[in-house]
Order: C-alpha cells, then sequence, then structure tokens
C-alpha cells in the first residue's frame, strides 16, 4: 500500500520576535500563507519495523535528522506500531530557504501516516504531535493561512489572502536560523503591524497586504549576507508590488498582482540567480492533498 502526499511551501507575510522565553525559544506573531511550490511525500508500507528516506537530493538526510523520519518515529513510538513505512521525498522546495520545507516533509509524513497505519487521528491531534518536531511542523499540518503564536506551534486560521502570484528567489548560500535569531536585537527592531496584516487579509485589501509585509529577522540576514539585498533591490526594480524575505532567509519573495507584470520580473532575477519560482498563492486549506 502506497500512499502520495503533497507538502507545499509557506512564507511569512509577517513575522514578528517578542522576546526570548525562558525555555531558550522565541516568542513570535507570525502570518504565515502556503503557496503552490511543493514537494512530494510517497509512503510505503512495510512489514518490516523499521523507517527507511531515501530521496534523490543530496542535502536531504536518510537518518534520524530528517524531520519526517522524526515524525514518522514518534507516531511509532506514541501508537506501538509495529508496522514499517519507506518514506520517498520529491524535493522541489529548496533545502534551507527559510520555507519550511522539512517542516512541511514532516507534516505530510503525519498527514500520511495516519491513513497509512490507521491511527484515525484528527488535524489537531497531529498538529499538536507536530509541535514536538519543529515550531512550523503544527501549521504545516494544516496549511492554508494562519496567525502563530508562541513559538510559532498555536495556530489561529484565518481567511486566505487574496490571489495573487508570488515570485521566489533563492541565493546558493546558507543561512543559520540559529545564528540569525542570536544576532537579534529586540531592543532596536521595527516591530510590524501583524494585527494590521491579519485585517486586510480578512478584507481581503491586497495593497494593504503589500504594504504591510514585514520581517524582523531581515534586517539580520541582510547584514550577514549581503546578496539577499541586492535580490531584493532587483525584483522591487523588476516590478513586484512588495518584496519581503522569508522566514531567516535567505529566500525572497516578490507579490505579483497582474500576469503582464510576472514576466518581466521572473526573467529579470533568472538572469543573476538560479532558483526562481513563479507560483500561485494558495492560502485555503483544502489545498494539501
Amino acid at each position: 500500500m502506497r500512499i502520495l502526499v503533497k507538502a507545499p511551501a509557506k512564507i511569512n507575510l509577517s513575522l514578528d520576535v517578542l522576546r526570548k522565553r525562558e525555555d531558550g525559544y522565541h516568542e513570535v506573531e507570525m502570518v504565515m500563507t502556503t503557496i503552490d511550490l511543493a514537494d512530494r511525500v510517497e509512503l510505503a508500507l512495510l512489514d518490516s519495523n523499521q523507517i527507511k528516506i531515501s530521496s534523490h537530493n543530496r542535502f536531504v538526510p536518510d537518518d534520524n535528522r530528517n524531520l519526517a523520519y522524526q515524525a514518522a518515529n514518534v507516531l511509532k513510538e506514541r501508537f506501538n506500531v509495529s508496522k514499517g513505512v519507506a518514506i520517498t521525498i520529491a524535493k522541489t522546495i529548496p533545502v534551507a530557504a527559510g520555507l519550511a520545507g522539512g517542516s512541511s516533509d514532516a507534516a505530510a509524513t503525519l498527514r500520511g501516516l495516519n491513513k497509512l497505519w490507521g491511527l484515525n487521528l484528527s488535524l489537531d491531534e497531529l498538529a499538536e504531535i507536530g509541535s514536538e518536531i519543529g515550531s512550523d511542523v503544527s501549521f504545516c499540518v494544516y496549511g492554508g493561512t494562519a496567525l502563530a503564536t508562541g513559538r510559532g506551534e498555536r495556530i489561529h486560521h484565518i481567511e486566505p489572502p487574496p490571489h495573487c502570484w508570488v515570485v521566489l528567489a533563492k541565493p546558493t548560500i546558507g543561512v543559520s536560523t540559529g545564528e540569525v535569531y542570536g544576532q537579534l536585537d529586540l531592543s532596536s527592531v521595527r516591530h510590524p503591524n501583524v494585527g494590521g496584516m491579519v485585517q486586510a487579509i480578512t478584507n481581503k485589501d491586497y495593497d494593504g497586504i503589500c504594504q504591510l509585509m514585514g520581517n524582523v529577522l531581515e534586517d539580520v540576514t541582510l547584514k550577514l549576507h549581503p546578496e539577499v539585498a541586492q535580490i531584493k533591490d532587483q525584483m522591487k526594480k523588476f516590478g513586484a508590488d512588495a518584496v519581503l524575505m522569508s522566514g531567516s532567509g535567505p529566500t525572497v519573495f516578490g507579490l505579483v498582482h497582474h500576469d503582464s507584470r510576472l514576466q518581466r520580473v521572473y526573467n529579470g532575477l533568472r538572469g543573476f540567480c538560479d532558483q526562481v519560482y513563479a507560483v500561485r498563492m494558495l492560502g485555503d486549506i483544502n489545498h494539501l492533498d
């Protein structure tokens, strides 16, 4: 028996960090939404009691460092599952890009194994388990559009944004999320208006969404990696309506409302950046499978 599960990427339309918590995590407020850039996770039932991971992408670990492996292992141990699974991850989402690719693969594994192993868990139960694996996994279990609070695991569903194009560009560098958070000076950041972003999305106010996009981690990453700032500048120059770095980076995304401008932005970025994508904003929880 085999199950194929879609694992879409996410972008942060707004990302604020409020404080550092006693447990070492940061208290955040984020508005996240899914986009039509997705990995595919295939789950095949094994009679042997083991978890196998495979991927053609050499940057994807095939052992317990993989979040999909961890997701399967948590379910297996918690519910005393004696069957095994072979997990094949077909990567489309760039690795270590600020797009929650690994978290989405883990969430897809949770959803798929819930069916494959007949666990009959609700999405809420899967999201709670996902929060033990990674801060973004809870959101990725649901997909759609949400305000995430706490360390990112408390999910408050909101209406999807108005449909538009999303152009993404990832430079050929890696960014350490820990380093970015470690250099974040909360006494001097410009906090985005997260509440205003939620309201703009609720009102389907595209111009308001563009004006309110913000990410407190962006300034840190731009100082560490000037090439990210160059991509932002080029994306604005080519005509994107609004431009922001997603997560801790290094991927930059731009919103484009009109089809006529999309090709100009996409082609312009392809001139100096290898990993460029033009996809639709999904934002709806029903696009998971």
